[in-house]
Parts: structure tokens; C-alpha cells; sequence
């Protein structure tokens, strides 16, 4: 007989454990943590059509960001960064619709195409309104969070790592 001690009155309290009904139940349960896990682990529910905002091209003194349209589930950028007449990083975003959400990669490189990481970085969508997107990274390296929003001409990413946070205000230079 399986079951747990009761010290109190030196019996034996029987349990269901080994059961068919209590495997059942375990069965069940392990069944609906599968089934909803990915649900749990998707972010808001949107389309990349909701991102066509961003097409366009933005720039500062340091850096350009150039957006396509939205097409076929998919949105990309191609980043340059220079200073002191060379450049110094190029980075390909592109955001795709993964199971109802989105899902942003990049990856950059220093100049001569020398990768600065073997992989993608991958970012989940946590947050998305009128002209505001913002993604989460799934590890622990690189950027940790990217917000991109615009205001007027005013588009600004805004990056969280671990050594902090910070704004990258550009200005259109191409009309949508």
C-alpha cells in the first residue's frame, strides 16, 4: 500500500499515487502546460503591417536607419553607424510575424563584414501602440531591449543593455 505516514497516529493514509486516476490527472496536466506554453510565450498579437509607420529613412550625425514596407509577413532594415569619415558597424533587422506576434532579429558587423557574433540575436514583441514598438531579447547577450517610436520627423530607438539604457534620436530624411 502506497501512501503517507501520518506521525501523529502511526498509521498509513492511503493516496492515489500510481493510480490510474491520478495518472490521468498527471497526463492531463502535462498536456495543458504543453498546449499552452507557446501561447504563454507569445507576445501581443500583431501583424508587420502594423510597423509601416517606421518605413522610411532616419539619420543623425553618427548613424542611419533605413526601413522597407511591409511585405510578405516581413519588415527590414539596413543600419549603417560611421564616424570620423569611415564606417564602423552595419546591422540587418528584420521583424516577422511568428505565431500571431512578432519577432525581431539583427545582426551586426564591424566594417570589412567582420561579425561581431556568430548568431541572430532574437527579441520578442512586449509592447506595441500608435507609433511605438518594443521588443525584448530571449538571451542574455547583446541588447536586452529596443523601443522604437515616432514623433512628427523625430524617430528614436531606445536601447537597454546591461551596461544601461539609452536614446538614439534621428530625423527623417525620406518622406513615408
Amino acid at each position: 500500500m502506497t501512501g503517507i505516514i501520518d506521525r501523529a497516529h502511526l498509521r498509513t493514509v492511503p493516496t492515489d499515487e500510481g493510480s490510474p486516476r491520478m495518472t490521468r490527472l498527471m497526463i492531463a496536466a502535462a498536456m495543458l502546460f504543453v498546449v499552452s506554453a507557446p501561447v504563454l510565450a507569445q507576445g501581443p498579437a500583431a501583424k508587420v503591417a502594423d510597423l509601416g509607420w517606421m518605413t522610411g529613412s532616419y539619420a543623425n550625425d553618427t548613424l542611419e536607419e533605413n526601413w522597407t514596407e511591409p511585405k510578405g509577413g516581413s519588415i527590414a532594415s539596413l543600419v549603417r553607424g560611421y564616424g570620423d569619415g569611415a564606417n564602423n558597424m552595419i546591422e540587418l533587422i528584420v521583424v516577422e510575424e511568428v505565431e500571431g506576434s512578432l519577432v525581431l532579429k539583427l545582426k551586426q558587423w564591424n566594417p570589412g563584414m567582420e561579425e561581431r557574433s556568430a548568431d541572430f540575436q532574437v527579441m520578442d514583441l512586449v509592447d506595441i501602440g500608435d507609433k511605438t514598438v518594443a521588443f525584448k531579447n530571449r538571451g542574455e547577450e547583446g541588447i536586452q531591449n529596443l523601443r522604437y517610436s515616432l514623433s512628427g520627423y523625430r524617430f528614436t530607438i531606445s536601447v537597454g543593455t546591461a551596461r544601461g539604457n539609452f536614446d538614439i534620436p534621428l530625423t527623417r530624411v525620406s518622406p513615408n
